[in-house]
């Protein structure tokens, strides 16, 4: 059992580094050891300590259940983590630089794609407008984070680290080489109706409505830029957005390169499911692509499509 384990493990590592003198190299900064001491891991004249495979793990994105077989055939482990947004501990924190570090590895790579199919604002795009993340924070307050209290929306005060950890996490979004989207075609319908809802109970004054209505107008502007150019303007990465001619039942995405492949569902507002098995992550591909055949591409190539869309947001958040 201790050669099976950990041949799966070695090749994992592989995986991640084909070539062996990348993964000795990425090892000794990983574990702060030197060299021939990761040889003798990789020769497997000793074993990775335990707390060495856990570091490995965590940071790599590598899933211990698959290593040590508690997928079967037909079995798929997803894992869903819990943050708290608001007042996040020493945990949460790691765990949101974690996946920051995740991003900018998996973005490096040359051949790094990015795909979601989504019916609300995609998270990757929202955390670079301050009252929009707010707003999303707020939303996960009221539904799933606040058993006891309930905040207004004015009183929503992320700390500064949250709000550098949502720049780092959308600008990381944009050094990947292929991102698409496909966007429920009443995603800002759904928006609205919710700020609306909020609004009418007093957790969204009006000055505060006129925020996120400024902001909304400000995220059109940028959106109806990417679109236009088919790409990030500030990285030139290719961006391609389809809007769906079906309503679209939940949020999906994954991560696909050579050496990182993860799939992702959408949970409890602010929270993923997420999976590295590869066969999932190979399906995930081929579902969402398919949802292409439903779908209008409006970036790059449909200009009057592309127009008339933005124009229905914009008359849409106008009456906010």
């Amino acid at each position: 059992m201790n050669n099976l384990w950990y041949d799966s493990f070695l090749n994992s590592l592989y995986e991640k580094y084909p070539q062996k003198a990348q993964l000795t190299e990425a090892l000794m900064d990983l574990l702060a050891i030197e060299r021939e001491a990761v040889y003798r891991r990789l020769r497997k004249n000793v074993m990775f300590p335990f707390h060495e495979v856990v570091k490995i793990a965590k940071v790599w994105n590598i899933s211990i259940d698959a290593i040590i077989g508690a997928n079967t055939k037909h079995t798929h482990q997803f894992q869903l983590r819990t943050l708290k947004y608001i007042s996040p501990s020493k945990e949460d924190m790691e765990a949101m630089d974690d996946f920051i570090d995740f991003l900018n590895r998996f973005a490096s790579s040359p051949d790094s794609e990015y795909m979601e199919v989504t019916n609300t604002l995609p998270r990757s795009l929202f955390t670079g407008f301050p009252e929009l993340m707010r707003y999303y924070i707020f939303k996960w307050m009221h539904q799933c984070g606040m058993e006891n209290n309930i905040f207004p929306f004015a009183q929503v005060v992320p700390s500064e680290k949250i709000w550098q950890l949502g720049s780092r996490y959308s600008g990381s979004f944009k050094s990947v080489v292929n991102v698409s989207y496909i966007w429920d075609p009443m995603v800002f319908n759904y928006l609205v109706n919710d700020i609306k809802y909020f609004t009418s109970i007093y957790l969204i004054t009006e000055e505060d409505k006129e925020l996120l209505r400024k902001e909304l107008f400000t995220f059109l502007d940028y959106m109806s830029d990417v679109s236009s150019k088919g790409c990030f303007p500030e990285t030139g990465n290719q961006v391609n957005l389809y809007i769906s001619q079906i309503n679209l039942d939940s949020n999906y995405s994954y991560f696909y390169s050579k050496n990182y492949r993860v799939s992702r569902m959408k949970a409890f507002v602010k929270h993923e499911l997420s999976s590295t098995d590869g066969e999932m992550t190979e399906n995930f591909k081929k579902w969402l692509n398919l949802k292409k055949n439903s779908s209008i591409q409006i970036s790059g190539v449909d200009e009057r499509r592309r127009i008339e869309f933005f124009m229905k947001q914009r008359q849409l958040i106008e009456n906010l």
